[in-house]
């Protein structure tokens, strides 16, 4: 089973929508079982790729309100992202160029990659307050993945990959999405935004009957631990 997820890495319900996936695939038992492809989109092309404008500053001018009342609007979001275990820091958070840092994760995803330097750059951005735009930030956080500094600074010095990402946000566009994470679930279902718990679940079991996947076998054990593959989880 596959399932296909537009997001961008300085949207905060992208993340969110992340953990809710991951959760929704290992809960329902069928880890190992579903192919995770993520896919670009860029919420702010135009940003400026030396962008140092705080998240309320950019905040307030795109929704025509007050830094104070941007403060408010992440304060709800950065509750939000508590409920799945991320602690964000919105204070040290500065607007970013993410079009670079979506090349390197196409790139790292052929060495096989990708996932953890997509994981790495959101919590570089959402946990750390990192300049994710800027190439010398992106290429430390390659390295602290395991992959070669040299390959990633050739590749932030050409344009390659810039083909597939665009190819990405023409598909979002061909598929109506108009705002990010976008689900769509082995062709069949689509979810949009950080939804519900229930709703991951529902939809990752229905499409896991539909495709003949088996869950892994669960067995609990009397200390109430949940025990798969020969491991326990308390």
């Amino acid at each position: 089973m596959k399932v296909e997820v537009w997001s961008d890495y300085v949207c905060p319900f992208c993340y969110i929508g992340k953990r809710q996936l991951e959760k929704a695939i290992k809960d329902s038992g069928y880890e190992g079982q579903v192919e995770v492809e993520l896919k670009s989109f860029l919420l702010d092309p135009n940003t400026p790729l030396d962008a140092e404008e705080s998240v309320y500053t950019s905040l307030a001018k795109k929704y025509n309100m007050s830094e104070n009342e941007a403060k408010k609007m992440t304060n709800n979001v950065a509750e939000r992202a508590k409920e799945v275990g991320l602690q964000y820091n919105f204070d040290i958070m500065k607007n970013a160029n993410t079009n670079a840092a979506h090349r390197l994760a196409k790139w790292a995803a052929k060495k096989g990659k990708g996932p953890e330097l997509s994981e790495r750059i959101l919590k570089a951005y959402f946990l750390e307050g990192a300049a994710i735009g800027r190439h010398e930030v992106l290429l430390k956080l390659a390295e602290e993945v395991g992959l070669n500094r040299q390959d990633a600074q050739a590749v932030l010095k050409s344009d390659e990959f810039a083909a597939e990402v665009e190819q990405d946000i023409l598909e979002a566009q061909s598929l109506g999405v108009r705002g990010v994470p976008f689900f769509v679930i082995d062709n069949k279902y689509g979810i949009s935004g950080a939804q519900p718990q229930p709703l991951f679940n529902q939809t990752i079991e229905k499409a896991a009957n539909e495709a003949g996947l088996k869950p892994k076998l669960k067995i609990i054990g009397d200390n109430g631990s949940v025990c798969s593959d020969g491991q326990c989880d308390l």
